[in-house]
């Protein structure tokens, strides 16, 4: 067979070097603030500033907003490589492309020009603010609205669970126009953090991606123009399903990320540690762990880039493939990092080594942008559907 028919299972030259290039800025400056963002808290600027140096911080904004102009796989390929170092640091273009992408899909060319190209060079943040306390997996339920007053509109309520919250300067926020409709009565507008009456609550004490804040947003008699409204009136949470088809793909890449950053870390671990006389790794019983571990991370990877690709085809088929991915690598991402501190025994439960952060950051690539009950949801409707 001609060497041509197995071209799609090999990543073009141009994005292996998009690889190598996000891999050396992030050993090199973004690896170094992780477990101190880990420890306070707090938001890695020093990584943020290195990833927008290096314009691998919202690497998908397209070229004529001033953008690097990265496909999804390219994009995803960043988020994974930032995520093998730092969870909390692969937010940032992560969540750049998800509070963007209703920008992208249904948005005027004048807001997209007004909003894309600060982001673009890093001037600005852009968050998604869609879960509500009481509408999480049932988002259509959400409570804050957006009434018209001539020119403008004016929204009130509680957003909750906010990436990057009160760092970003833009957010994308999901509002009712019309009461008594559902999904058909939600709109989505952008909302600046400048703009009076939206303020902030204290981050969440969490489990994991401590350097990624999360917050609850308020929105107090905001008012804004009613040309920031993205996409037509109740269009909004067809915006936001559609926009989760594709960055369901970047927490698969998120995932897929933590996961090999673990895998890396337990294996160089298991062939210094010595037991009985001979390296760790020389057990039979551990070599089927990091097998199986091995085994797992190539899976997700290969069903993540797959998805990318589809994403910026837009396959009919994304939904699917998005929701399979970002379920996968989650589950693979939780075992292989579970899997790392297991290899390094006693060491991989103390802070002295990065597996147990590592561990915790993957627990929320199964909760957010949809558990992964919710993707299996997804799937077997797409799958009867077929």
């Amino acid at each position: 067979m001609a060497d041509s028919q197995f071209d799609a299972y090999q990543l073009p030259e141009e994005h292996e070097a998009i690889r190598e290039a996000v891999r050396a800025v992030c050993e090199g400056k973004v690896a170094p603030n992780a477990a101190t963002a880990d420890e306070t808290g707090e938001f890695p600027q020093a990584s943020y500033d290195a990833l927008r140096a290096a314009d691998f911080h919202a690497p998908h904004i397209p070229v004529e907003y001033g953008g690097a102009g990265a496909d999804a796989l390219a994009t995803a390929i960043v988020i994974e490589e930032v995520a093998r170092v730092c969870a909390s640091s692969s937010l940032i273009p992560a969540v750049n492309k998800l509070g963007t992408m209703p920008l992208l899909l249904s948005a005027s060319e004048e807001l997209k020009r007004q909003y894309l190209t600060p982001v673009a060079s890093g001037e600005a943040m852009f968050s998604y603010c869609l879960t509500e306390r009481e509408a999480g997996s049932d988002a259509a339920s959400m409570k804050t609205r957006a009434e018209r007053d001539g020119d403008h509109y004016v929204l009130n309520g509680v957003k909750c669970f906010i990436t990057n919250a009160g760092v970003s300067e833009y957010y994308t926020v999901f509002a009712v126009t019309q009461s008594g409709i559902g999904a058909r009565g939600i709109s989505a507008f952008v909302v600046e953090k400048s703009d009076a009456g939206v303020s902030f609550g204290a981050p969440e004490k969490k489990l994991g991606i401590k350097g990624s804040p999360t917050r609850e947003v308020y929105f107090d008699n905001v008012r804004i123009p009613a040309s920031r409204m993205i996409g037509a009136e109740g269009t909004g949470f067809a915006t936001a399903m559609r926009t989760l088809d594709h960055t369901r793909v970047t927490i698969a890449a998120q995932a897929v990320g933590i996961a090999q950053g673990a895998l890396d870390f337990a294996k160089g671990y298991i062939q210094e540690r010595k037991q009985f006389g001979k390296a760790v790794a020389d057990f039979q019983g551990i070599q089927f762990m990091l097998a199986d571990m091995g085994m797992k991370v190539e899976a997700a990877r290969q069903l993540t880039y797959t998805a990318g690709g589809k994403s910026e085809r837009g396959d009919a088929d994304l939904t699917y493939f998005g929701a399979a991915a970002k379920c996968f690598a989650s589950d693979a991402a939780m075992e292989v990092t579970t899997d790392a501190v297991q290899l390094l025994g006693g060491y991989g439960y103390t802070k002295d080594f990065p597996v147990e952060r590592m561990m915790r950051d993957a627990k929320i690539t199964q909760i957010y942008e949809g558990t992964n009950q919710v993707q299996r949801i997804v799937m077997a409707r797409q799958l009867l559907r077929g």
